[in-house]
């Protein structure tokens, strides 16, 4: 079954576009272990937007990337913009394997069972993929959960209390001082602070994504194939046009998810970053921190990050959907 192949609407054109990878195509081993590598090297790349982006949601104030990322520089240098690596390195791992996982297993069934219905092949593949992503969103949350609690609170260690003055005033000396003193202090609902609106984040985010993708995936072959037909000529990709519609079908999804989930992500790592409430000792509620967003600013301030986070996001989903592609085929299973 393929179901990422463009349908054939014009006769006198045709697409060649490389058959999808299913999940039971898969040498699992290498794929799991290929997909660790390959993703923390994408990690490393894309960290230091992340850190930037963190930094701003949970500034009171509004204050732009570049005077965000030169105050960096200049008081903790490039060490900075790796504040928690090793931390949320070391839960990607895991985290990713159980996404892949789930996506993968979703997205074949969930296509089978659509396509039996009697859906269309594109209307079967936007549903498939909008369901792994929400699956595999889901899934992954399990562990990437704590992982952000841990490595979001050392991304902010390092910034004034000026900028952040509810941030944690507690020091930690690693991920897993910080772990040690999260349990200690909040047993384990302190690491799964946030849990609940990551999943209301995350999940819509995947599931807008991956469907995004799809849709917009095929938009752009079809186009292709509309303009590139000659008198019944075929249009035959070579492996770089592959990667360039995908990696502009990712950037795509990427600005649609971003923007409709950018209030959310903002509450989701408030929620597990401050401490405190404003002017109380309590750990911040979402209706408190949607509160205090409406006060610094109104709704742009649910969007502060919004750059830096469709940066990272645009980035990251075009190396990731390429280098997934490039993983899926190196870990096909010899015939």
């Amino acid at each position: 079954m393929n179901l990422t192949a463009a349908e054939d609407e014009n006769p006198a054109s045709e697409i060649h576009i490389p058959a999808d990878v299913d999940w039971h195509m898969l040498d699992k081993s290498r794929f799991f272990i290929l997909g660790a590598a390959l993703f923390s090297g994408v990690s490393t790349a894309l960290y230091p937007i992340v850190v930037l982006k963190t930094r701003q949601q949970v500034s009171p104030t509004q204050i732009s990337c570049l005077r965000m990322s030169y105050s960096m520089l200049c008081h903790e240098g490039l060490r900075g913009f790796y504040r928690g690596f090793g931390t949320s390195l070391m839960g990607t791992i895991p985290a990713r394997a159980l996404y892949m996982a789930a996506l993968e297993v979703t997205k074949s069934n969930v296509g089978a069972a659509t396509l039996r219905i009697g859906f269309s092949e594109t209307t079967a593949a936007a549903i498939a993929n909008a369901a792994a992503g929400l699956s595999s969103a889901m899934a992954a949350q399990l562990v990437w959960t704590p992982v952000d609690v841990v490595s979001q609170r050392l991304m902010v260690q390092g910034s004034s209390k000026t900028i952040i003055p509810n941030a944690s005033s507690c020091k930690y000396r690693g991920g897993i001082d910080a772990f040690s003193k999260i349990l200690y202090s909040d047993g384990l609902r302190g690491l799964y602070r946030g849990f609940g609106i990551s999943i209301l984040t995350y999940a819509p985010s995947n599931a807008v994504w991956w469907s995004t993708y799809s849709i917009a995936h095929r938009l752009i072959w079809g186009g292709i194939g509309c303009y590139s037909s000659d008198g019944g000529v075929g249009f035959r990709l070579d492996s770089k046009s592959t990667v360039a519609v995908q990696g502009l079908s990712a950037a795509m999804a990427s600005g649609a998810s971003a923007l409709i989930t950018m209030p959310l992500d903002t509450i989701k790592t408030r929620l597990q970053v401050l401490d405190l409430e404003e002017g109380g000792c309590r750990s911040p509620t979402i209706v408190q921190t949607v509160k205090n967003l409406m006060k610094e600013g109104g709704i742009g301030a649910c969007y502060r990050g919004l750059g830096p986070r469709w940066a990272s996001m645009s980035m990251s989903a075009t190396t990731m959907i390429t280098t997934y592609e490039f993983l899926k085929r190196l870990s096909t299973k010899t015939q």
